[in-house]
């Protein structure tokens, strides 16, 4: 056989030798908690019950509150509700379980060793299982595993052709179907034969056609398409049997007949049936073409709809399918990822997920003769596409044919290949198959060959046989191939069409009859055999067809001949020809030389003219079609076989001219073509690493080609890399390279003529040879890299007991002879060995080879190496591990494996590449971030197989070039970077935690038997002298520690580095480096290996610096404890103090560490010490970033070995303690547990999105990515999405890719199931309680550490407050109560620090403990009441009094009460009775007044708790709710502090309600209070004097004042504490005030507030607080400026309501004056409070009363209840009108309110104006609005009663003033004028002034004392004529000339009206005119006189 083909054969079946790491899977790339492994670890958590997630049960709850609704609404029975029964209820109600011991004196010691039992039982074990991984790109240290290199395929598409049906039926039909790409001009498919015939048709032709072959009955096919595009049409040809008359007349029957009317042309058919019969019988073996139709592919594929189909989601892990021999491929993987990498994207053309579409077609159009070829089909098919298509008008051959159409499924059975070979073996051979039709891809595709496959087509494509004398019309060409000259020499290769015989010698094409020249559209396809000699070739015959049956005229008469050889120069003959064709048949030997060649004595058909076109198409992985490709591998082959001399082409190359020829064929590689030098990839390197390592011997003399072959495999890499450039992983890594590495690349066989191993030599048939080559390796190949070596092993331990173990066989064949069941028939692995250990030549090694060219290359050769180091390095390592194993070295000790030259090489090698980053990071960033990954990985790989130290000093190498780059750099974030992924990716390796050597105390598990490898190996592992080290060099990045933990010194001094707020520029590096911690962490956590908490101890010391570096972050941590309080974080001390310190953490040798060596002290040492300026502005890091160190912190703090903790705890000064203690505090706000329902709210997770968002900006805008980076990623993003989902390696991995977290998904789809939320809350509640119970036992070591040294208690407070601040969040139950018992061992060691230093924490102390003892989950409150039971009972014994806890705890009720939505007092009444319960239990204090005190003090709480419940059924009620709050504050008149505590909660419920006003009154009331109590305290000039300096602000303000007998004094303890009874609580108070009253824009006010402040400011010099203030100021006044009519603020709306009926309870016969809103109408009030109470009793008791007059109690209804709502207005005294100027006076400090009431004395409300009465209703309140409520009570109420006559007299009054008004109005309002003279003196109202005039001024009235009035009345009327006439001068100077007749009609009105008032206003009444009166009258008697009536 041909060397080459032998070769070709061997690369496509030989097995692949695979490497695997034993452990690889644990390192951080695989990390568990980054894959969606994470969800697996993760089950079986417990459930923690939250309180936040426990609604109360909603149903029963609702109906309590309704039965409180309805029961009487007094607000008290009694005073303060009724003691007895409260007390009773107290009594009755039962406790919660009582804590066992807790009131035994038991030693804290053993309190401490209990808790701490129970805290650490039932842990989580892996804490990061529990935390989402951040939200990286891909992480970089992961590799994929490149894909299997398999068989390509587009997209692939399943037809199956049902059935085909004619209008008549009477003769066999034959059909073909194929891809055509109409844009390309290509077909894109062969052509898929298939015959549709009944089994009568069929049987006409049986005397023509041998019995038919099973594979030719095929009626589905599967047809691939690489390039899916919206062009690609499916066109079907229909053939017939040849007979008389053109197509035309042919066609015609079928067009005319139709099926219904067979009955009618019966004879007419029978004619037709039995001319057919005839010609089938004459002609059977000839075709001639019949119809043909097309169908646009994407049509049908759109329309079926895009409907993904889950069922064809490609799920395959590589470990299903080893075991399969023959399954040849993995068939839609590649094609659809190929496709995703090339095609430019086309959404609509996707083929793999669309529905089944059953098509009918129903025309088809005739073939025109004359339009046969491939160009008409094309513009046809163009022409179908537009609208008016020319096709449409041509008369259609009606028929039916029905074909389905859908995606293929995965593996289709009985499927046979384009070479009818079964795709898996079936053993029904009777079945009808599904074909494979063979593709022709639209453009190249580029993939390796790996199958077998060897095909020729032939495309005959017409003849001009017009110029040949003779009778040759109806032409058809016989077509053979063959392999001699004798006729009988042509070979069965010819594939049959359809229902005939599987191969045949010849085909004929379809004849055009009459046609001289003829086109034609045949497609032969012929199977090539594997060896061609220069005799084979192709036949063509031409022959005439008599289709008339003429008496002795021959069926067929030859009448030219033509042909072509199948070699030339030993390569195949392909193309397009045009031959000459000879008139007689071609001599002797005729098939060596070529047509075109002129033989002696042959005649020529037109003079030797070509005259027959046709096209030979190969589709062969044998021969390459590629000259340069062709003469390398005949040279190359040549070598091998020792033939010279060698003919390539003309030329024949002797032995002595050999070597030259091969280094130029070697360098030519470059010319050619790419698509075939990836097909020809495996071979080519193959070939080029075999010339690399056994020089050939050319002449007797070796000839060294390494340099060569690099520089070849060099540049042929670098093309696939620049043109493939969708075939990348994100490390830029060429896939097609990758997989040769990973699977085909092996050591080559160095023994040149040793048999080639394989299945039995290659015997066999070859295409069997070709179907062992699975697409996955067969199992029995386990000549991977497998290091699970079996264990029935005895000299192998099975877990590795060193570092070396791991590595040890890498290829475990030596282990698989020993057990021999894994080998099967496959005997290669031992024929390999043996061919290895024959005698060899002189070979060299690859990698010292491959390393040697490397160092040595230089120039282009050497950047292009640069360019694809990851290949070399690749090929290097694998070539080593090959090395050592097949040399029996694996057992060797590191150092000697590997020869000091080789070793020198790497070195070398490293060196300068380490030095190309450094020095060309700037220019070429793309490709130096390829080549940074790439050494990183090489030295990852060289850390499994070369000696350990030897591999440090490389990486230190690199470390030192970097560092001293850097110190150059002005911007080093893109340097400092590049370390980081490199540094990530060393760290990444599976042996991490070894290679650090944690300490000699870590001792591997036991292993079966004693390791010999670890002995040979002198870095065993673990050094041992640590033990004498000082505890601080542990924590701290030290010379000691970084020498022992190499590379975890590394990873902590970048951390430190990048975080350092002094570090320039590195800031958005932060992410990248946290994540970086994080990853290892997690990976450390998630291992097998370190899962014994010892082990774990051990890993967790690599990272005690740690602690201090997140301790050095503090202030720039992200603050999660804003969202939590507005106070933010309690920062012990500010940040200026952080900086002074300078023992800070992180010791000078950081410095040094950036060097990657202790190299001397450095130039720059400041920037490592915190002493930089004070007060620095940080940046703080993002939310992400601090949490992920935050939990980094927490794992280092959980696994590390508390004893070594406690030790170093105890070295730190207080300042770092606290600093950590910080630390812990932000740890209790970052993790905690968010609650169900937030999970439910952020079900898409958008607002994760948006921090990182944030973090990816900046990291762009700092460059640490490359753009061109970022680009990859992103068109990898692209990848992501395509329906493969994977845009890396196997199959595995393509699974992890669709959730890698939970969050992933998040950004797909949005909405999460019920289940997924459920999860994600069970996770953060786990993760929540796990965190604090960590933060917790860390607050214990720190508290022994203060136990122990007995110093150091200030930092004590510093715990409580993280406690207090635990116990404050959202917690499980589990942890508090865990909390709770190291709450009351902290207590009761240190109780001094509650009662006496932390006093505000007692008071937060008592407020947390209340509030957990009203929790509604029964553990918690039994331990919160316990808690809180020895508080009280601990301040007892230190004083005999505990005033402050009562005190505290009552202030801590009240405060819960008045905030707390969900408060339950149920649950808190439980609470008190179980402190009740221990106070009776407690046998030590029995004699004490102990017990009584905390009767007193539960059962004052149970009073409060009960107001508290009224509150609750009022919630509902505004007005009542702060009746009540105000109540309640009454109460505590003598509490100061209570008191404060309740006014302040009134201002919270106000400002809710937006009543800013009342709020700013009750902080106004607030700062009065303070104000009086502190001028008790001190006596300061500046200070406010007590209330009566708040006069101005609000009259009300007096009730604050401290005088009454019963003021507690404010030195007395525990009087006063609260923060507000100090000068900035009170300046705190007064600045809300101003803003509340401020928002309410009541800007007056806001002056009044800041008088009071000013001095204070002023006294404390405080200027900044000063300016602040009169910028406030002048915001106010011009506020007041510009709002000066008092219109745009409007105050307030009131009305009266009073309330009647014993349904009110308490509230009945009372009246109040309401304050609304401004602008508030009756109606809306009405509806309110009407609903409201409605509500409240039912809708049918409550009843509105309409009117305003008084309401007789007897008259209603007893049952009913009635509200009575009246508008009232302010009312002033005419003196007060003096001082009430602007707007604001009037409404403000209002205490009077008027209504006013119409009657008659009759009883009705209106009547004529001479029976008209008024009454005004004048209402005092009893405090000023506005006040600290909205509704006040009336307190006082007089009447005024209006006579008739003085109603008309205010009624006159009103009018006149309107007219002065509009008249004065400026500028002037025409309309508004108008409106007023026309009620005025419009002739239909001329009735109201005038009878008013009439009625009362008709005649001198006889009651003197109604004297008064009537001239009152009259003088009204003078004015008010006096006004009009004003009026109407005023109008006229207004009005337009189109007004002047309406002018006109006015004045004509008034001048009636002046004449009819004029007598009635002229009549003076004699009596008042009198010289002197007798009674010297009261100026004011017009109000003595009218009818006053007092109600007092």
């Amino acid at each position: 056989m041909d060397p080459h083909v032998r070769d070709c054969i061997r690369s496509y079946t030989e097995d692949w030798a695979i490497v695997i790491r034993k452990y690889h899977k644990l390192g951080t790339g695989f990390n568990p908690n980054t894959l969606d492994k994470q969800k697996e670890r993760q089950k079986g958590l417990p459930k923690q019950v939250f309180e936040s997630d426990e609604a109360p049960d909603g149903n029963n709850y609702q109906d309590e509150q309704d039965d409180l609704k309805r029961r009487s609404m007094s607000i008290d029975d009694t005073p303060r509700g009724s003691w007895a029964c409260s007390i009773f209820d107290l009594k009755n109600s039962l406790p919660d379980a009582l804590l066992p011991n807790l009131l035994d004196r038991t030693p804290n010691e053993e309190i401490d060793r209990q808790n701490d039992d129970q805290r650490k039982s039932n842990r989580h074990k892996e804490l990061f299982s529990l935390h989402p991984s951040p939200d990286e790109e891909e992480p970089i240290e992961r590799l994929s595993v490149p894909d299997v290199p398999k068989e390509h395929f587009g997209q692939r598409l399943l037809v199956k052709c049902l059935s085909l049906k004619f209008e008549i039926e009477i003769e066999p039909i034959f059909a073909s179907l194929a891809l055509y790409d109409v844009k390309e001009k290509k077909k894109i498919s062969e052509n898929f034969y298939f015959d549709l015939n009944s089994e009568q048709m069929k049987g006409l032709l049986r005397p023509h056609v041998p019995p038919a072959a099973i594979t030719t009955l095929a009626r589905s096919a599967i047809f691939s398409i690489t390039y899916p595009s919206q062009d690609v049409f499916l066109v079907i040809k229909l053939e017939k049997v040849l007979q008389q008359g053109d197509i035309g007349e042919c066609a015609e029957p079928y067009m005319i007949f139709k099926e219904a009317d067979a009955t009618k042309n019966k004879e007419k058919l029978e004619k037709l049936k039995s001319q057919a019969d005839q010609f089938c019988q004459r002609l059977g073996k000839y075709r001639m073409p019949f119809a043909w139709t097309a169908i646009h592919l994407m049509n049908i594929v759109s329309s079926a709809g895009s409907l993904e189909r889950d069922s064809t989601e490609v799920e395959i892990s590589t470990g299903e399918r080893k075991g399969s021999w023959s399954e040849r491929r993995n068939s839609s993987i590649v094609g659809r990822r190929s496709l995703e990498r090339t095609t430019s994207g086309d959404d609509a053309c996707n083929l793999t997920s669309f529905r089944p579409a059953t098509l009918t077609v129903t025309n088809f159009f005739k073939q025109e003769g004359d339009r046969l070829s491939d160009e008409d089909l094309y513009k046809f098919l163009a022409d179908m596409r537009r609208p008016s298509s020319v096709l449409r008008r041509l008369r259609p051959i009606t028929a039916q044919l029905k074909i389905d159409i859908s995606p293929a499924p995965e593996n289709p059975h009985y499927c046979l290949t384009p070479e009818l070979l079964q795709v898996k073996l079936y053993p029904d051979s009777r079945v009808r198959p599904t074909r494979e039709i063979l593709e022709f891809p639209a453009r190249d595709v580029y993939v390796p060959n790996t199958t077998y496959r060897n095909l020729l087509y032939i495309y005959p494509q017409s003849l001009n046989f017009a110029n040949r004398q003779g009778s040759a019309r109806n032409i058809t060409v016989k077509v053979q191939f063959m392999y001699g000259e004798d006729p009988s020499n042509a070979m069965p290769v010819i594939f049959g069409k359809s229902s005939c015989s599987e191969f045949s010698k010849e085909a004929y094409t379809a004849v055009v009859y009459h046609n001289r020249s003829p086109d034609f559209h045949e497609e032969i396809k012929v199977k090539l055999p594997a060896t061609l000699t220069d005799h084979h070739h192709l036949l063509f015959t031409f022959y005439h067809v008599s289709c008339q049956q003429k008496q002795n005229t021959p069926l067929e008469t030859p009448v030219g001949y033509t042909w072509i050889p199948m070699l030339q120069n030993g390569r195949l003959k392909t193309g397009q020809f045009c031959l000459p064709v000879s008139l007689e048949k071609p001599p002797q030997a005729y098939s060596v030389l070529s047509p075109e060649v002129p033989l002696p004595g042959m005649k020529w058909v037109d003079n030797h003219k070509g005259v027959f076109n046709v096209e030979v198409v190969a589709v062969s992985s044998i021969h390459t079609q590629d000259p340069y490709l062709d003469k390398f591998f005949a040279l190359v082959n040549a070598l091998d076989e020792h033939m010279f001399p060698v003919r390539i082409g003309d030329m024949r190359i002797m032995e002595n001219n050999l070597e030259n020829e091969l280094k130029s064929s070697i360098s030519a590689l470059n010319s050619s073509q790419l698509e075939p030098v990836v097909r020809f990839l495996h071979l080519l390197l193959d070939k080029l690493i075999l010339l690399v390592v056994r020089p050939p011997v050319i002449a007797g003399q070796i000839v060294n080609l390494g340099q060569a072959s690099f520089e070849a495999m060099a540049s042929i890499i670098n093309r696939l890399h620049k043109n493939l450039e969708g075939n990348h992983d994100q490390h830029g890594r060429n896939n097609l390279l990758a997989s040769y590495i990973y699977y085909v690349f092996r050591l080559p066989n160095t023994y040149p003529n040793s048999p080639s191993p394989g299945p039995g030599g290659l015997g066999g048939s070859v295409h069997y040879a070709t179907m062992a080559r699975s697409a996955v390796r067969p199992a029995s190949l386990n000549l991977n890299r497998s290091r699970s070596l079996s264990n029935s092993n005895p000299d192998i331990s099975g877990t590795p007991t060193s570092p070396d173990d791991e590595v040890r066989s890498i290829i475990g064949s030596k282990a698989m002879d020993r057990s021999c069941n894994r080998m099967s028939s496959h005997t290669e692995t031992s024929s390999f060995l043996q061919t290895l250990t024959g005698r060899l030549p002189t070979k060299k090694l690859f990698h010292e080879e491959l390393a040697l060219q490397w160092v040595v290359c230089s120039g282009s050769v050497r950047e292009s190496a640069l360019q694809q180091a990851w290949f070399f390095f690749e090929l290097m390592v694998k070539s080593m591990v090959h090395h050592l194993y097949f040399n029996d070295k694996l057992d060797a000790p590191r150092k000697s494996r590997f020869p000091e030259r080789f070793m020198d090489d790497i070195a070398a090698l490293v060196s300068t590449i380490a030095s190309d980053i450094v020095s060309r990071f700037q220019k070429d960033t793309e490709m130096v971030e390829r080549l940074n990954t790439s050494l990183a990985f090489f030295l990852n790989d060289l850390l499994s197989v070369m000696d350990r130290g030897f591999v440090f000093s490389l990486i230190k190498t690199c470390y030192k070039q970097v560092s001293s780059k850097l110190y150059s750099l002005p911007n080093p974030s893109v340097l400092v970077s590049l370390r980081l992924d490199f540094l990530r990716i060393i760290c990444s390796h599976e042996h991490y935690v070894t290679l650090n050597l944690p300490c000699s105390l870590l001792t591997p598990p036991a292993s079966p038997s004693p390791s010999v490898s670890s002995a040979t190996s002198q870095s065993s592992g673990f050094s041992t002298n640590v033990q004498d080290q000082k505890i601080a060099n542990m924590f701290e990045l030290s010379v000691p520690f970084r020498q022992q933990h190499y590379l975890a010194g590394l990873v902590l001094t970048e951390l430190a580095l990048i975080l350092d707020p002094d570090a320039e520029g590195l800031f958005g590096l932060h992410k990248k480096v946290i994540n970086m911690v994080h990853n290892l962490l997690s990976s450390h956590d998630s291992d097998p290996r370190y899962s014994d908490p010892q082990i774990k101890a051990r890993v967790a010391m690599l990272y005690l610096p740690l602690i201090g570096i997140i301790m050095e972050t503090v202030p720039q941590l992200y603050d999660f404890t804003e969202t939590h309080n507005q106070r933010g974080r309690p920062i012990c001390i500010a940040t200026d103090d952080y900086e002074s310190e300078s023992g800070s953490m992180i010791s000078q040798t950081v410095a040094m560490a950036i060097a990657g060596t202790s190299v001397p002290q450095l130039t720059r040492p400041g920037s490592f010490l915190l002493t930089s300026t004070s007060g620095r502005q940080h940046t703080t890091f993002s939310a992400e970033s601090s949490r992920s160190l935050l939990i980094c912190l927490l794992w280092v703090l959980k696994n590390a070995d508390e004893t070594v903790l406690q030790k170093w705890f105890t070295d730190l000064s207080v300042l770092q303690l606290n600093r950590l203690l910080d630390l812990l505090y932000l740890c209790v706000s970052c993790f905690e547990y968010k609650g169900k329902k937030v999970f439910e709210r952020m079900n898409s997770l958008t607002f994760k999105k948006s921090k990182d968002m944030r973090a990816k900006l900046e990291e762009a805008i700092l460059g640490s990515i490359g753009a061109r980076q970022e680009m990859v990623r992103r068109s990898r993003g692209q990848l992501e999405r395509s329906p493969s989902g994977s845009a890396f390696g196997s199959q595995e991995n393509l699974r992890w890719r669709k959730d890698m977290t939970h969050w992933r998904q998040n950004t797909e789809k949005l909405d999460k199931s019920r289940a997924e939320i459920e999860h994600e809350a069970l996770i953060d509640g786990n993760l929540a309680t796990e965190a604090n119970l960590i933060i917790l036992d860390t607050l214990e070591i720190v508290v022994q550490t203060v136990s122990v040294t007995e110093s150091k208690e200030s930092i004590l407070g510093g715990v409580l407050k993280v406690l207090l601040h635990s116990m404050a969040c959202n917690q499980s139950a589990v942890y508090l109560q865990h909390c709770f018992a190291t709450q009351r061992a902290l207590v009761s060691k240190f109780p001094e620090l509650l009662f006496e230093e932390e006093t505000e924490q007692c008071a937060d102390l008592c407020l947390r403990l209340l509030r957990h003892c009203s929790s509604s989950i029964s553990t918690i409150r039994s331990h919160a009441s316990a808690s809180l039971y020895l508080l009280m009972r601990q301040n007892f014994e230190i004083g005999n009094n505990f005033a402050r806890v009562k005190m505290q705890v009552t202030m801590s009720l009240s405060s819960l009460v008045g905030t707390s939505q969900n408060f339950n007092e149920e649950f808190l009444r439980r609470s008190l009775k179980t402190i009740l319960t221990y106070a009776e239990e407690d046998l030590e204090l029995r004699e004490t007044t102990f017990p009584d005190q905390v009767q007193d003090l539960v059962f004052n709480l149970h009073m409060i708790l009960s107001d508290t419940v009224k509150m609750k059924e009022h919630q509902e009620d505004p007005e009542m709710l702060i009746d009540l709050m105000y109540r309640i504050a009454k109460g505590y008149q003598t509490s100061p502090d209570l008191r404060l505590t309740w006014l302040q909660n009134m201002a919270g419920k106000h400002s809710e309600r937006s009543n800013h006003a009342e709020a700013a009154q009750c902080l106004v009331h607030s700062a009065a209070l303070v104000a009086e109590y502190l001028s008790m305290l001190e006596d300061r000039k500046y200070l406010p004097v007590g209330c009566v300096t708040f006069q101005n602000i609000s009259s009300n303000v007096l009730e604050e004042s401290a005088v009454s007998d019963d003021v507690v004094s404010p030195d007395e303890e525990g009087i006063c504490s609260g923060k507000y009874f100090t000068e900035s609580g009170l300046v705190g108070l007064l600045e809300q005030a101003a803003a509340s009253f401020s928002m309410a824009g009541m800007y007056e006010a806001v002056n009044e507030v800041y008088k009071v402040l000013i001095p204070i400011h002023e006294a404390n010099r405080d200027a900044k607080k000063l300016s602040t203030i009169h910028g406030k100021l002048q915001e106010a006044f011009s506020k007041i400026v510009h709002q000066s009519t008092g219109w745009e603020r409007m105050f307030g709306t009131y009305f009266r309501v009073g309330f009647y009926g014993t349904k009110f309870g308490d509230l009945d016969e009372q009246e109040f004056v309401y304050k609304e809103p401004a602008i508030t109408k009756l109606a809306e009030i009405s509806h309110r409070l009407e609903g409201f109470y409605g509500e409240r009793f039912g809708e049918d008791v409550v009843e509105v009363i309409k009117d305003s007059n008084p309401v007789d109690k007897c008259k209603l209804d007893p049952n009913k209840a009635y509200i009575q709502i009246t508008y009232v207005e302010p009312y002033f005294d005419t003196y007060e009108m003096k001082d009430r100027i602007t707007y604001f006076d009037k409404n403000y400090n209002l205490r009077r309110f008027m209504y006013c009431t119409p009657f008659t004395l009759d009883g009705r409300a209106h009547g004529e104006l001479h029976e008209q009465f008024k009454r005004k209703t004048i209402l005092t309140t009893s405090h000023a609005f506005p006040y600290i409520k909205t509704r006040v009570n009336v307190t006082h109420k007089e009447e005024i009663i209006l006579t008739p006559i003085e109603v008309a007299i205010e009624d006159m009054q009103k009018k006149t003033q309107e007219l002065a008004f509009a008249t004065h109005q400026d500028p002037a309002d025409p309309k508004m004028l108008q409106m007023v003279l026309q009620g005025s003196v419009g002739t239909t109202v001329n009735q109201g002034p005038l009878e008013v005039a009439q009625v009362f001024l008709s005649e001198i009235p006889s009651d003197p004392k109604l004297f008064r009035h009537h001239n009152k009345l009259r003088l009204c009327f003078k004015d008010f004529t006096k006004r009009c006439e004003d009026a109407l001068r005023k109008n006229k100077s207004l009005i337009g000339p189109d007004q002047k007749e309406y002018q006109r009609e006015l004045e004509r009105n008034y001048h009636r009206l002046k004449e009819a008032l004029q007598p009635l206003i002229n009549r003076k009444i004699p009596q008042l005119y009198k010289a002197v009166l007798p009674v010297t009258c009261h100026r004011d008697s017009f109000s003595r006189m009218s009818l006053r009536k007092m109600d007092l």
